[in-house]
């Protein structure tokens, strides 16, 4: 027999779950875009959301074969939204415009961030999210001290993330690191620039010794982190114990889109 048809009353779908949170803070349940979308198309056409946040809608329409459009104005969005479909769905494939894909395109972000803050804080969001970590209080001059991001691992430990995006580094920056993790008692700093390091950077941070965790390989306790690097191998760029990676939490695996009808659309 027949059901009770779908009411103007959405009451049965509630807040995205524990496990389907990945801590966007208006994040959608994606039973609720799933149902939204399936009720207004059918499999293979065109679903777009010019303001897509955590990717929710873009999610629904890959699970339900729509192709899809998302569009959204920061690399902090447009980074957790990357890491969510390759995560629910490891053979997707897509394509990203208007964000950098080889070091030219670091460099250029980076060169407009010259000029202007605005350019500059989307870069630092840009290369926190290659590595998964969380921004700290970016766009607030002056007010980060020294903390561009944070991953966290274990059950209370953290590392701190400083983003360098000149081409003027120096030993110097390696100590103001290990300062502000030993006064924020972090237990790991990650030195992300977009310039190869110097020897003597290379030196200070051997010198800062190892972090240790029962049960875990000792990893560096001040790691120095490539732009390059972190394109290529994104978060395993970061030697990190026990990672929780509360910034973007993993996006459970989707499997095959179940089948639906088509629409007399």
């Amino acid at each position: 027999m027949p059901g009770v048809p779908v009411q103007n009353d959405w009451s049965d779908i509630t807040q995205a779950s524990k496990k389907e949170r990945l801590g966007y803070p208006t994040q959608k349940p994606v039973a609720l875009l799933e149902r939204i979308v399936a009720a207004s198309s059918n499999p293979g056409d065109v679903v777009l959301d010019p303001f897509c946040g955590c990717g929710t809608t873009v999610h629904a329409a890959e699970k339900l074969r729509r192709k899809w459009i998302g569009i959204d104005v920061t690399h902090l969005a447009i980074g957790l939204i990357e890491k969510r479909l390759r995560d629910a769905f490891p053979k997707v494939e897509f394509t990203t415009q208007g964000v950098p894909q080889d070091i030219a395109g670091a460099r250029d972000l980076a060169n407009r961030g010259r000029e202007d803050k605005n350019y500059y804080f989307e870069f630092e969001k840009w290369a926190l999210s290659l590595i998964a970590a969380q921004p700290g209080n970016l766009g607030k001059k002056g007010a980060d001290k020294g903390i561009d991001g944070n991953i966290y691992f274990g059950k209370t430990d953290r590392a701190i993330v400083s983003v360098k995006a000149g081409e003027n580094i120096g030993v110097g920056m390696i100590r103001d690191l290990r300062g502000v993790i030993e006064r924020e008692k972090a237990g790991i700093g990650i030195f992300l620039t977009l310039t190869e390091p110097k020897k003597t950077m290379v030196a200070e941070a051997a010198a800062a010794g190892q972090f240790e965790m029962e049960g875990f390989e000792p990893v560096p306790r001040i790691q120095i982190v490539t732009i390059e690097q972190a394109l290529q191998l994104r978060d395993r760029a970061v030697r990190l114990p026990a990672r929780r990676d509360d910034a973007f939490k993993r996006a459970a695996r989707e499997e095959d889109a179940r089948a639906q009808g088509s629409l007399d659309l």
